[in-house]
């Protein structure tokens, strides 16, 4: 028998703020400037791409564009999208590695 495997879309299981932030929040951690652009992309998939152009004034096929795991969004873009997301940036120092104790 045949196993039907069907596509995973992460934008099905954002259905409050703190899922799209704590979704969000994970992705910066990577570092990875195209999977985080990806990772705002499914939130913004999961709000509804329709408002989200309304809100920022950009057009939908330009968010698709920009937020897709090969998109590169301005900061311009970013800050409107995760503005309209319900969403802030902040700032930490990076965590130093602690020093080996030699002996």
């Amino acid at each position: 028998m045949k196993e039907k495997l069907t596509t995973f879309d992460a934008a099905e299981y954002i259905e409050t703020d703190e899922d799209a932030a704590e979704f969000m929040a994970l992705a910066f951690e990577t570092g990875d400037a195209a999977y985080i652009a990806h990772a705002v992309g499914v939130v913004a998939r999961a709000k509804g791409m329709t408002e989200l152009a309304r809100q920022t004034g950009l057009s939908r096929e330009q968010l698709y564009r920009s937020l897709s795991e090969g998109g590169n969004p301005t900061l311009r873009t970013m800050l409107a999208v995760m503005k309209a997301l319900g969403v802030e940036l902040s700032a930490r120092p990076v965590k130093q590695p602690e020093p080996q104790a030699v002996g």
